[in-house]
Order: structure tokens, then sequence, then C-alpha cells
């Protein structure tokens, strides 16, 4: 198996391939290879993520070019502060340029978004997670800057967890029904050909949409149950009937979730509050690369 870096290049050699194609050729065209510093300059402000990334597409050009990190990930920066020095191989440097701000930017908007509806819910005992609403192709970069931002990663993908949803319920007959398959299939030799993780680090969680659905999920000694789209009021109503049946359940609310209602959703008493917005909406933050004088 790839180790993580190994899959990040790869990511970054893909990309670089789609902008660069044949060939960069205003910058071969135009510019002598010569020997420049530069450096990459914030336009707005909020938490800074993909540094590394940064690192590895201008190493990726040439292997030469020097990074000096000024901020570090998961750090505030303001309008105007220096991000990153950068010394090296002129073409190697405008070639890469817009990948290595496009990864930035895209980044540190999400860290920069996850940080705030961090600080929203900040003493209500509730966690923010991630979703599996990602970029095509960049989910570890992505849960990566949620990370940065402050909160935490829900599943990694289909595999490392179990999340039964209304649609695995009605293919099933119930949630009895659903989760007695889960819990055979883990004890199955299928299961541990085919995967890695052991069947005892799998969670089982369920999707509930109303009382009759929590009970018998608690019922059968489920211990983490999905509370998704649901008003404050019958969240508040639920985690209450919940605690009474099993006060150690976890509790995840999900859906319709936004910096406007975020505290009010945790202050309900859910454990967990996981939010697609976090990686699917976050808007880019602003940076910019420019050459120094020689």
């Amino acid at each position: 198996m790839d180790s993580i870096d190994e899959i990040i290049r790869q990511q970054v050699d893909l990309v670089l391939m789609e902008d660069i194609g044949q060939g960069d050729i205003t910058t071969t065209a135009c510019i002598e290879p010569t020997l420049v510093k530069a450096e990459i300059m914030a336009k707005s402000e909020g938490v800074v993520s993909g540094l590394m990334v940064v690192e590895m597409v201008f190493q990726s050009r040439d292997k030469n070019v020097q990074i000096e990190i000024v901020k570090t990930d998961g750090e505030t920066f303001a309008r105007g502060d220096r991000i990153i020095g950068i010394e090296g191989d002129s073409r190697a440097i405008l070639t890469g340029e817009r990948t290595a701000l496009n990864f930035l930017g895209h980044l540190s908007g999400i860290a920069t978004l996850t940080a705030k509806f961090v600080e929203a819910v900040r003493g209500t005992g509730a966690t923010i997670l991630d979703t599996r609403k990602t970029t095509p192709g960049l989910r570890l970069l992505d849960k990566y800057a949620v990370a940065c931002g402050g909160a935490s990663n829900h599943r990694f993908g289909l595999y490392d967890m179990a999340l039964i949803k209304d649609n695995h319920i009605a293919a099933a007959g119930s949630i009895t029904k659903a989760v007695e398959k889960m819990r055979a299939f883990l004890k199955s030799d299928e299961y541990k050909k085919q995967y890695l993780i052991k069947p005892e680090h799998i969670e089982i969680e369920v999707e509930v949409e109303n009382e009759s659905q929590l009970r018998e999920a608690i019922a059968g000694k489920v211990k983490r149950l999905l509370l998704d789209n649901q008003s404050t009021e019958q969240l508040a109503e639920l985690v209450k009937i919940a605690r009474s049946l099993d006060a150690g359940v976890k509790l995840e609310a999900s859906g319709n979730v936004n910096l406007a209602n975020v505290r009010k959703v945790a202050e309900t008493g859910v454990d967990f509050i996981s939010i697609g917005t976090l990686t699917h909406s976050a808007p880019s933050s602003d940076f910019s690369l420019k050459f120094l004088p020689q």
C-alpha cells in the first residue's frame, strides 16, 4: 500500500499534468532559466493549510527549488502576511505557480471555514466532523485541511466504518435486520479476506429518522446514531430519549447545519455535528506569488 506522502505526490503529478500538458508555452518563450527569489503572500485572512503540497509542487518541477515555510499549517494568517519564501529556477517556479496557489487556496479555505464552525460551538462539548463530500481525488488533503481548522475527521471512505443509512435499512427490511447482517458480515471469512481493518475496530453507526427508529436501534445495542435533517426541537427531544435509554450512546447531528444555527444544534446535547459544507462549499483563500527584485 502506498504511503500517504506517495499518494499526495501522485495527486500533485496529475494536477500538474492537467495544467502543463506538453509544456508551458509562455514561460518557455519569455523567461530565461535563471535563479530567482519569490514569495507567496496572503490577500485574505484565515487558517493556512497545504504548505507541504506547495513544496511538492515546486520541487516536482525542480528538486533544487528551496522552500522557506514562514507560517505552519493550522496557523492563522492576515492579509499581507508572508506565507512562503521560494528560491530556485525561474521557469520551475512560474510553471508551478498556479497549481501551488490552487492547492493552497483550496485547502486554506477549508481550514478557515472549519475554524469558524469549531469556534461557534466552543464550550458545548460537541465535536465538528467532516463528511465524504470532498473534492474527487483530493479526500486525504481535504480531510487534512479540516483537521488544520481544528475539527475531526469522520470516516475516510466506505471501508473504515459501517454507516447504515435509510437506503440500507429499506433494502434490508428494518434497522434490526440491517444491523444483524452487518454484525454477521464482520464475523465472516469474506470480511477477513477482503478488508485490512480488524472487525472489532469497525464502528457501526445507524441513521434514524424518528423516535421509533431510535428506540429500535438502541434496543439492538447500537452505540452510535446519526440524527439527520432534524430541527433543533426534534433533535433535543431525540437526544433526551436516547440518553434515557442508553446514557453512553453517541449521537451525531447532520443536515442543514450552517454557521447561524450550529451552536443551537450543539446545545441540544449531541456529541458530533457532521457538516458537508466544510469541504464542498468552502470559499477559497486568496494568495499571490511575486518575484522579488534581483
